[in-house]
């Protein structure tokens, strides 16, 4: 249930950055660790580059479609290319060796993760045929009308090969109907594939999702576990024998964070190897050199080998975000070589490639690009816990001269604001407004542990509103920040947080509350993933009212007084708007200063220009508003 940290403040920095910042998306790196493939832009016509992982020279520019856009690579046995390409509505899987192209697939609906089985000879590919809607709940929902929850995209995995040339009507899943796939990894035999799974509607029953084993010839599906946790990064060991994963309390697909479970391949009970750890696994791989992982530990990224037994030993560690592929970063087959894109809230994307133990830059597009922000990693303890957050600032501020301070919210709540680099966009141009921004990482929050992660169940607004409150205090001792000028925004969860502190302290003079919840009671009946709050409150909102009533702002209404901006997407199934409005009621009733906007056609985030243009030039109004006076 998040906003991500970067949709939510990047308001307007697309088309800007395009123009400015070169950007790396779905790397990979081929199995010899030689070569390294990225989609790559510079702010006009998208190609697919191919580099030498040794020094980034351009090997080949791969851009058989200039209209169109690409992503998913992936790189097979005998360093022929696989991805996707769209061309308006049209979707193809294809497939490239040198210079020569092939269409393996014409695919109707969406798709994603293409994957070679280890001989080469096959892809295989999650697709949603005749998808009403893309992937994932923060995607716009479709219009609930006629009878409702009579039909739900499936997301199938569908195999190929790799000589086929095959039209829409002649792709045929392997995997059945009814049964919804996340994410899934070949066999190492080739026979099938290990996954995570469930039936029913994909958006809503990823948090129950279990462990099984796919048949890659007759779809067969056998469970291999039900986990207690939500689970992702299913990877199985290259002697089959026993799968990987990484187990703990998510708030969200795509958002990972967890300890480290195996679990035979048979099936079985999981064990988590990496009980007890302070950092929060973010990304798995199981190679031919064992298990790696990258794990964050409160400001920090770090590529870690695995012994069997859970022993991490840091291979590489940055402050920074990494990303590659589906993951944080792509290994060569024996894991002796590694390559990522990192960036910070100072330094330009670029890719690092070279031995896991000491990769080097190898791209400086960007390296002349100079930053609009100033960033300090601030650490503060808080009844008993030690808290981390970002501290932005502008680069030329005064530092003798009080200035006023927002405070943002990460969505989730197991997410963590990391950073990320940006020269446009809503919190480029608050801080070119004079402000500091205050990006914490509370109770609930990775990075300190699975035990941290798990702190704020039941207790929504609690600890982790005094963290940040705590974390404020020590921003102050630190920094030239006015107490009397502070603001507070969030989006999802951190909407909710916006809603609540509301009713909590006064602190805050103005506040910005994206798709945030108001009501528990009201929300558990209305949204469509109700089962991602079973982790967090224990038990359904019929059997436990109470502790969703504690935890709703609309029942303290009354302790309100700072003036809301508040946004949301028409068709968002995450937090529908109804949650908003009901805050929005409170508020006026109250007769406290208070704006909503809903914007047409949105899920969970804005997302059109026009739309998210128009949430920059309010959110920076309002505070300008409260915070400047």
């Amino acid at each position: 249930m998040r906003i991500l940290l970067a949709a939510l403040l990047t308001a307007t920095a697309t088309p800007a950055l395009a123009a400015s910042v070169h950007s790396y998306s779905d790397l990979a790196l081929s199995p010899d660790g030689k070569t390294i493939a990225a989609v790559e832009d510079s702010g006009g016509d998208e190609a697919i580059v191919e580099r030498s992982a040794a020094d980034g020279r351009t090997i080949a520019t791969l851009d058989p479609c200039q209209e169109c856009s690409y992503s998913d690579l992936t790189f097979g046995p005998d360093g022929s290319l696989a991805f996707l390409v769209r061309d308006g509505k049209a979707l193809t899987l294809r497939t490239a060796r040198g210079n020569v192209f092939h269409t393996v697939a014409a695919i109707d609906g969406i798709a994603s993760a293409p994957r070679f089985s280890p001989d080469g000879k096959r892809l295989a590919l999650l697709v949603t045929l005749g998808a009403q809607k893309q992937a994932g709940a923060t995607q716009p929902g479709v219009r609930q009308v006629g009878e409702i929850g009579e039909h739900n995209d499936e997301r199938r995995i569908a195999v190929f090969d790799v000589g086929a040339t095959l039209a829409a009507d002649a792709v045929k899943p392997v995997s059945p109907a009814g049964r919804y796939i996340y994410e899934y990894d070949w066999t190492p035999d080739g026979a099938g594939f290990v996954v995570t799974s469930a039936l029913g509607n994909g958006d809503a029953n990823w948090w129950v999702a279990t462990l099984d084993a796919v048949d890659a010839t007759t779809g067969a599906v056998r469970q291999i576990a039900r986990p207690t946790t939500q689970i992702n990064f299913p990877r199985i060991s290259p002697d089959g024998k026993t799968v990987a994963y990484i187990g703990g309390l998510m708030s969200d697909f795509g958002s990972v964070g967890g300890d480290v479970y195996t679990v035979p391949f048979a099936g079985g009970t999981p064990t988590d190897i990496t009980q007890g750890s302070k950092t929060t696994n973010t990304s798995l791989y199981w190679l031919d050199g064992g298990l790696r992982t990258t794990a964050l530990s409160g400001d920090t990224m770090a590529v870690t080998a695995l012994s069997p037994a859970g022993q991490a030993k840091p291979l590489w560690r940055r402050v920074a975000s990494l990303s590659a592929g589906d993951g944080r970063v792509a290994f060569s087959a024996d894991g002796r070589t590694m390559a990522t894109v990192a960036q910070d809230f100072e330094r330009a994307p670029a890719i690092y490639a070279g031995p896991a133990t000491a990769p080097r830059q190898i791209t400086h597009d960007n390296d002349s690009i100079a930053p609009a922000v100033k960033a300090q990693s601030i650490t503060w303890t808080n009844e008993g816990y030690t808290v981390q957050g970002w501290l932005l600032s502008p680069r030329d501020a005064d530092a003798k001269a009080k200035a006023p301070m927002i405070t943002i919210v990460h969505g989730g709540p197991a997410v963590a604001s990391m950073p990320y680099f940006q020269t446009s966009g809503t919190y480029v141009d608050l801080i070119k407004a004079g402000y500091y921004l205050f990006l914490p990482n509370p109770r609930g929050s990775y990075g300190q542990g699975e035990a941290f992660t798990q702190a704020n169940k039941r207790d929504f607004g609690g600890g982790d509103l005094r963290d940040i409150l705590a974390g404020i205090t020590a921003v102050e001792k630190q920094a030239p920040v006015d107490d009397a000028r502070l603001g507070l925004m969030g989006g999802s969860y951190g909407g909710f947080m916006a809603m609540w502190a509301n009713t909590q302290t006064n602190r805050f003079k103005a506040i910005v509350a994206a798709a945030g919840l108001s009501n528990w009671i009201s929300y558990y009946g209305t949204n469509g993933i109700d089962t991602w709050m079973l982790p967090f409150f224990g038990k359904t909102m019929y059997d436990d009212p109470a502790i969703y009533n504690s935890m709703s702002a609309v029942n303290f209404a009354k302790q309100a007084h700072t003036p809301t901006f508040i946004y949301v997407g028409e068709r968002d199934i995450e937090v529908p708007p109804t949650q908003s409005i009901e805050w929005w009621h409170a508020l006026k009733d109250m007769n406290v200063p208070v704006s909503l906007v809903i914007y047409p056609d949105e899920g969970h985030g804005i997302r059109q220009p026009e739309h998210r243009a128009d949430v920059e030039k309010r959110t920076i109004a309002w505070f300008d508003t409260y915070l400047k006076k």
